[in-house]
């Protein structure tokens, strides 16, 4: 397949997964981007430049995670390779759980969309497929890719080498006005990962599959039910030990009633709010006071980002120089 295009822009969102219950499964388009060009070169070579979060940090090179992922989608659809430049726009925290990696992953396979001949080769299907495989699991890369709600899943592998790979996009309550709450600090998701148990009690996953199943609900059209659909027994108490600030504020904002979850692998929380009909400014929620006296008036290098919901997901355009 011969490439169609030399310059390109992607955009993709952040995005937060597990919501509580929906471990693995649900996940969240926030409206805060990444953004990238990329121009495929005649010479071979890579080159990154990296603006934002990462810069001076991350490499610049193949191993870039971009790079990488643009590479695979390339050679999936047997396009050639080619010499890259790439200027990356970073405005998703890394190591928070906000779904930088995905973010990038995707970005990479959309920028190959937009690069090749045939982009329907590289379709909605196929693009969740390969940043699946690269990112592990779906729970973050299908709401980067279509945007809103989803929940997403796969097939056994069967006869097949690879399991299939499956996203449902649904719509959320427009009341639901999400809140991430950012602290200073790193937190890998290996790190995050190794602390949880091989298996956990039957009972703990039957109240599991309740709570998501609420969830979905919830999200959809009974934003008054937050608070019980986002309660968990699967990830976020095993991970105290390596976030106790988060669980802790996690912990404070329930008290408060507010619908406050770890997002993704943390350790950034997030709080599923409601907007209040009435209060202080258009942005007001039910989480405000809430967090507010959390803080106590002192962040400690934390931010409070309202972030609305993503309906668009990953968008690719085609640029002419």
């Amino acid at each position: 397949m011969r490439l169609r295009a030399a310059h390109v822009r992607v955009r993709v969102p952040a995005t937060s997964a597990n919501l509580g219950p929906g471990f693995d499964a649900l996940g969240l388009a926030l409206g805060l981007h990444d953004e990238l060009e990329v121009r495929a070169l005649g010479t071979p070579g890579v080159r990154v430049e990296v603006q934002g979060e990462g810069a001076g940090t991350l490499p610049d090179d193949e191993t870039h995670l971009v790079v990488r992922a643009l590479r695979a989608a390339l050679d999936h659809v047997g396009a050639p390779q080619t010499g890259l430049h790439l200027v990356c726009h970073n405005r998703v925290p890394h190591g928070r759980g906000l779904g930088s990696s995905a973010a990038a992953v995707v970005a990479g396979v959309l920028a190959a969309r937009g690069l090749v001949g045939d982009p329907d080769a590289l379709d909605d299907d196929v693009a969740l497929a390969l940043a699946t495989g690269l990112e592990g699991h779906p729970d973050n890369a299908a709401p980067a890719l279509l945007g809103g709600l989803t929940v997403a899943w796969t097939d056994d592998a069967g006869q097949a080498s690879v399991p299939r790979v499956h996203a449902a996009r649904l719509t959320v309550h427009p009341d639901v006005a999400p809140v991430a709450i950012v602290p200073p600090g790193h937190l890998s998701t290996r790190a995050a990962r190794g602390v949880l148990p091989a298996q956990v009690p039957h009972v703990d996953a039957a109240w599991q599959a309740g709570r998501s199943a609420l969830l979905v609900e919830a999200l959809g059209r009974r934003p008054d039910l937050l608070l019980p659909a986002t309660g968990d027994r699967l990830h976020q108490e095993y991970r105290r030990q390596v976030m106790p600030a988060s669980l802790a504020l996690v912990d404070a904002l329930r008290a408060q009633g507010v619908a406050a979850v770890v997002s993704g692998a943390g350790p950034t929380v997030l709080a599923l709010a409601r907007r209040v009909a009435g209060g202080e400014g258009d942005g007001a929620t039910d989480a405000d006071a809430a967090v507010s006296a959390a803080f106590g008036g002192v962040m400690a290098g934390w931010r409070v980002l309202p972030l609305p919901v993503d309906t668009q997901g990953a968008s690719v355009v085609t640029l002419l120089d």
